[in-house]
């Protein structure tokens, strides 16, 4: 399995959506925060971005930025965030000297995973010639169908904006090797246990067994394991298995037994305990007020 795309999958809750917008030469807009993430993409032109707290941060064309925790900030010509409006006001001009893509991905932060809780509050991925080349395809295809609208076009958004927030995710992880959880996914032994446990989620595992299974140690397995995910295995295990409760309940009409039994509980009443405990509402509940 593959722990990022799980990662994605399980704080979904609605369909990404993006935007083209041309600006004049002055121009200053203000992002509230909200649940999920964002992204901008400067494609032409020059600019700022001025998170609420935090340093300035110079755009130049080609330049990505992931907002991973939907932090409220402003884009502006500037690095001064006086007379900003809010960016749904903004009006795009025919011939703006800047230009640039924006876009929301809406997640539960209830349901972060914490491989995402890990992201900076910024991720900026300067443009630079033969770096990211998927990435830099994604934005090239995706202003496309922006701008144009082509039959089809919500079918290949949508595609392509999951694209783009694998691609800005996987940048930032290869950018910084050496550290909690992109380590973690590299170590051999800690991500072949937890491409075990999101596959399997259902199993009856103990520590001895997902020990066995990577080639280590009981305590070495558990001592990696924590220092780079900040977790214990079997803590993880639960909340991965809570978690993806939690999905299954909001995408499907599966019964509470059935969905128990697939995340590893053998009473549907030991589930729902649980389930309260990390979400603070019974399943049935958190179905009734979730679901799409």
């Amino acid at each position: 399995m593959d722990v990022l795309s799980d990662a994605i999958a399980a704080v979904r809750v609605g369909q990404p959506t993006s935007n083209r917008l041309q600006a004049g030469p002055d121009w200053c807009y203000r992002f509230a925060p909200y649940e999920g993430a964002g992204f901008h993409v400067l494609l032409r032109g020059s600019g700022w971005l001025l998170p609420d707290d935090g340093e300035p941060v110079a755009l130049g064309p080609g330049d990505a930025i992931l907002v991973p925790h939907g932090s409220a900030h402003v884009l502006s010509s500037t690095p001064d965030a006086a007379g900003a409006v809010p960016f749904e006001t903004a009006v795009a001009e025919p011939a703006g000297r800047t230009e640039f893509l924006c876009g929301k991905y809406r997640l539960s932060h209830a349901r972060r995973h914490p491989l995402l809780a890990s992201l900076p509050e910024l991720v900026h991925l300067p443009a630079e010639i033969g770096r990211h080349p998927e990435l830099r395809a994604a934005i090239d295809l995706l202003g496309g169908e922006v701008s144009e609208r082509r039959p089809g076009a919500t079918t290949v958004l949508t595609a392509l904006l999951d694209l783009l927030l694998v691609y800005l995710i996987r940048a930032w992880l290869a950018g910084h090797p050496d550290t909690g959880w992109p380590q973690a996914l590299r170590d051999p032994e800690v991500a072949a246990a937890l491409e075990a446990l999101h596959e399997h989620p259902e199993a009856p595992w103990r520590i001895e067994d997902l020990a066995a299974r990577v080639g280590l140690s009981r305590a070495t397995l558990a001592r990696r394991f924590a220092a780079l995910t900040g977790q214990p295995p079997m803590t993880y295990l639960t909340w991965w298995r809570l978690t993806t409760a939690a999905r299954l309940l909001q995408e499907t009409d599966l019964a509470l037994p059935s969905i128990a039994g697939r995340v590893g509980y053998t009473s549907t009443f030991a589930f729902s305990h649980a389930f309260k405990r990390r979400f603070g509402i019974a399943p049935g509940g958190f179905r009734g007020v979730h679901r799409h």
